[in-house]
């Protein structure tokens, strides 16, 4: 069953009226400051108790907030170019304050200007630098370890390689060994039939111990032969020679 509407009047016990104040006040300073911090705006509240006791919360500073709302309020309107000239320049100031900070906190990086700082300051300055340099040691052994991969996959790549090419070496190498012993089995012989129905050979010698450098040379040999023509009519003996 959902809660009742409450309705907005003066609550009469004293008790009950503190704690609802000190509820709501909370309630109202935590929305103040989450207006300020989600949506960029400056922010000022004043509150004040029944008791006269203030409260007040200021995104920047309340004095400075207060001087704007006078400034913008009591003074005459100012045209559209001042006030963008004027929006201009303060984001130009927030901008310069960023950036001598973050130039400070570089130099302190670098070990400079270390002067200034007190203790708490100090340390957590070594802290900053440990979790760099934590860091950077861990990139540094990632990309070694990615560099070794790799390096492992290209040597992998690389056997396979020779791998194939030594097979593939054997290979000729066998065709070669299997060429070679059927060129020394080949009878390889050229026979001459005249009229005298004699024959002459050119057999065909290979000598290498090497299968790679085999280098056919044929080499002719050729005997002395005997004839004999006109045997009974003129007496005449001719003897025929090849060299």
């Amino acid at each position: 069953m959902g809660r009742g509407r409450v309705e907005l009047k003066r609550i009469e016990n004293k008790i009950n009226r503190q704690v609802t104040f000190s509820k709501r006040r909370n309630g109202l300073l935590k929305k103040a400051y989450e207006l300020s911090v989600l949506c960029d705006a400056e922010v000022a509240l004043i509150i004040f108790s029944s008791r006269g006791k203030l409260y007040e919360f200021g995104s920047t500073s309340t004095t400075k907030t207060l001087e704007r709302y006078q400034h913008c309020c009591f003074n005459p309107p100012e045209n559209s170019a001042d006030r963008e000239s004027q929006s201009w320049f303060q984001e130009v100031s927030k901008l310069k304050a960023k950036y001598d900070s973050l130039q400070r906190t570089q130099r302190h990086l670098l070990g400079e200007d270390l002067g200034p700082l007190s203790i708490k300051e100090l340390h957590n300055l070594e802290k900053q630098l440990e979790v760099a340099l934590s860091q950077a040691r861990q990139r540094k052994t990632q990309i070694l370890m990615e560099q070794m991969e790799e390096l492992r996959r290209k040597e992998r790549e690389l056997g396979d390689m020779n791998k194939q090419l030594k097979i593939k070496v054997s290979m000729e190498m066998s065709s070669i060994e299997a060429e070679g012993q059927s060129l020394r089995a080949f009878p390889c012989s050229w026979n001459i039939q005249g009229s005298t129905s004699e024959t002459i050979s050119f057999p065909l010698q290979i000598q290498s111990s090497n299968p790679m450098e085999i280098e056919p040379e044929p080499f002719l040999q050729i005997g002395y032969h005997r004839y004999n023509i006109g045997e009974g009519s003129n007496g005449y003996l001719i003897n025929s020679g090849f060299n």
